[in-house]
């Protein structure tokens, strides 16, 4: 039981620091296209990572 929530919280923050990496790649023009700016990225990354 703790080893799969050790698990769980270890996926969780590969997936936000993945979200990280990809959003971090994009152009200021791109995420303004999607309409985030450099800001908002580390939210994001939290609240998808809490999916």
């Amino acid at each position: 039981m703790f080893i799969a929530f050790i698990m769980a919280k270890i996926s969780a923050y590969l997936h936000y620091r993945q979200v990280i990496r990809e959003l971090m790649q994009l152009s200021d023009r791109e995420l303004d296209d999607i309409g985030i700016s450099r800001n908002d990225i580390d939210g994001i990354a939290r609240q998808s990572a809490a999916s």
